[in-house]
């Protein structure tokens, strides 16, 4: 049997991805993993039929050299719902290359109390110098975020590499509000920073994922103001599935030699 029917390639963060690995290879599969960098793969456990891949996978005529060289049964995009730039790509490529795609479908979580805005243009009347907005959207787009924001204090998390401290700081964040960790815990030091920091309003993501969740309880626990920025709409091809629908579609690695 061709080995390639055998193969998964799994594009993921640490969010979905450690947890979707270890239900594949549960299922006999070889799984190739893409992640960014190298603190995301120290997310995967080691395992013999398990291989990280650490880097962007680019687009167009690169990608497709890529994936051609690692011909599998199916590519799996369980990236960031905010990362649309790899999904298109994988989108595309995938499309011209006939290799099978399937794309994990995070569940969206009730937005509660907080206000869910289209994009970062709408901040302006919901903020006002007064504020004390704690920014938790990533570093790609903190420049936008400021240049909206009214309030009057800014501050920042982010993850803890030495692009997002820079950005930060060329952006005029002052370096004792700039916390840079890493997802995960209870939410006890997010609530000590926004406690240190008088926060009035909290910005995240609407990613859906346990970062997203941990702002709902802190906001609600300290009275704060929760502002979400709205999922991308997909614009891809790709039909998005659940979990348990995806791991159906998938199903079980074929014996070898079959």
């Amino acid at each position: 049997m061709d080995d390639r029917q055998r193969r998964l390639w799994l594009v993921a963060g640490t969010g979905d991805g450690p947890p979707l690995a270890r239900r594949l290879l549960d299922r006999g599969w070889w799984v190739r993993v893409s992640v960014v960098g190298a603190a995301a793969a120290a997310a995967y456990p080691p395992h013999p039929r398990l291989e990280c891949r650490v880097g962007p996978l680019g687009e167009g005529g690169l990608l497709a050299q890529r994936l051609g060289q690692w011909p599998c049964r199916w590519l799996i995009d369980a990236s960031h719902p905010f990362a649309v730039r790899i999904s298109r790509a994988l989108d595309q490529v995938c499309a011209g290359l006939g290799q099978p795609l399937l794309r994990l479908d995070r569940p969206l979580l009730p937005p509660g109390s907080a206000r869910v805005i289209a994009d970062l243009t709408r901040l302006g009347p919901l903020l006002t110098p007064a504020d004390d907005l704690l920014l938790a959207i990533g570093q790609r787009q903190l420049a936008q975020a400021l240049a909206h924001s009214p309030a009057g204090r800014h501050a920042a998390r982010l993850l803890p590499t030495p692009g997002s401290l820079a950005t930060a700081l060329a952006l005029g964040i002052a370096p004792d509000r700039i916390a840079l960790l890493r997802p995960g815990g209870d939410g006890s030091i997010e609530r000590a920073l926004c406690r240190r920091w008088q926060t009035t309003a909290v910005l995240c993501r609407q990613s859906g994922s346990p970062a997203e969740a941990s702002w709902h309880r802190v906001s609600r626990d300290l009275g704060l103001r929760l502002l979400l920025l709205a999922r991308p709409a997909s614009d891809g091809t790709t039909a998005t599935l659940d979990l348990d629908s995806l791991l159906d579609q998938v199903g079980e690695a074929p014996p070898p030699g079959e």
